[in-house]
């Protein structure tokens, strides 16, 4: 039973690794305009991880809001 249980878990956090990566990729592949949109959004909510990426990939692209 517990290896049962611990495979489960292995492929949920294999799971939720695979779309967080998805999701960052999303947010480097946005064009400028759309990440500045996405970063607007955010904004008053800086500490989310959308947010997080979304300034990092900002600052990589040397772009301001």
């Amino acid at each position: 039973m517990l290896k049962i249980r611990m495979k489960r878990e292995a492929a949920q956090n294999a799971g939720a690794m695979k779309r967080l990566l998805q999701i960052e990729m999303s947010i480097i592949e946005l064009g400028d305009e759309d990440l500045l949109d996405l970063a607007d959004i955010f904004r008053e909510r800086s500490q989310t991880a959308i947010a997080q990426y979304a300034f990092a990939e900002m600052a990589r692209r040397e772009i301001s809001l």
